[in-house]
């Protein structure tokens, strides 16, 4: 295997950490509109992510400067064909950092209720976008010779790539409802379980479709099997939460993400960015990647920091790991989170 296949391998991974653990924080965030009843449950929804979301969105950094470092070619195609929507996430995803941070700085109540709206939105959109980013990926877009998209924004927006964006979206907020239920307790906790089962069950019809969907038109042996974990999981996260073992159905959940994107992945390889225009022009693992030395210094780099960085994100989850219920939100609201 070629250090650019590794790499390849690696961003995809990243790519999954990513979607694990930001896609139940971008669920949260939709839950607290569709879940949450007052102002308490709201409070006590956002609590479950307040010490780990920020370190979730590392992932997210690491995987667009791992593709810039290993794959330039593949980073300026997509960062500059797929402008609008990625600078709609950015956006979201700066507005929705102050958010948590100032929600509670103040105690009116027009002040909290706007920087929750504010949550809402901010994490219904990325969860969206990132679904129609991918999916057009995977099916390719209009690249010419010289790598460069010659498409326009309405063109990103095809069924394929808007039933992406529906899947992720159903399947973060899924996700998102199973984190709740092992997080929380009392009545949420009992809520979370049965929102969890309604958001499962439209989330299996919509990646039923996709997976199936990508599996004619792109599909591999490889990525076949990934799709049959992506179901295999997701029916076993239902089962899990029907039994009220919510930590099995968080795990399931999760893997069903990692099948997921593994599956859009495994499709798209070996190229990075498939070109509608001519087979010929699409970017690929070898076209697109940076020099040797590049790619053997980044793995020595890759090597040395990543476990570090695990370790530190595992002690997080690891300290914040008990429960939280409305019965531990102060009655006056503080400063603090």
């Amino acid at each position: 295997m070629q250090l650019h296949d590794v790499w390849f391998v690696l961003i995809a991974v990243l790519w999954i950490g990513y979607f694990f653990l930001e896609g139940f924080d971008f669920g949260i965030g939709v839950l607290t509109k569709l879940l949450a009843r007052d102002t308490a449950e709201r409070r006590v929804l956002i609590n479950t992510i307040g010490p780990v979301w920020d370190g979730n969105e590392v992932w997210l950094l690491t995987a667009g400067g791992a593709t810039f470092a290993a794959f330039p070619d593949w980073y300026a195609t997509l960062f500059s064909g797929f402008y609008i929507p990625l600078l709609v996430i950015l956006v979201c995803l700066i507005v929705r950092g102050v958010a948590f941070e100032y929600r509670a700085k103040r105690t009116e109540e027009r002040w909290q209720r706007n920087w929750e709206h504010a949550i809402f939105w901010t994490s219904l959109l990325p969860a969206f976008l990132w679904g129609v980013a991918f999916a057009n990926i995977v099916h390719g877009v209009a690249i010419d010779q010289d790598k460069n998209y010659v498409g326009g924004f309405w063109d990103l927006l095809n069924p394929y790539a808007v039933l992406g964006g529906l899947v992720t979206l159903a399947l973060f907020t899924f996700h998102g409802a199973v984190f709740a239920a092992l997080k929380t307790v009392g009545e949420i906790r009992t809520r979370a379980r049965a929102t969890a089962l309604r958001l499962g069950l439209v989330t299996a019809v919509l990646a039923l479709g996709f997976l199936g969907w990508t599996q004619v038109h792109q599909g591999t042996g490889r990525s076949l099997a990934a799709a049959a974990i992506a179901v295999a999981a997701l029916a076993a996260a239902l089962a899990a939460n029907q039994l009220g073992r919510e930590g099995w159905a968080f795990t399931f959940s999760g893997l069903t993400i990692v099948a997921a994107v593994a599956m859009l992945f495994l499709s798209l390889f070996p190229d990075v960015m498939p070109s509608t225009l001519n087979g010929g022009w699409s970017l690929t693992v070898e076209n697109a990647a940076s020099s040797p030395y590049t790619l053997k210094l980044m793995t020595v780099v890759a090597a040395v920091f990543t476990p570090l960085v695990l370790l530190y994100q595992a002690w997080t989850y690891w300290v914040f790991r008990k429960r939280i219920g409305v019965q531990h939100i102060p009655a006056v609201q503080t400063a603090d989170h």
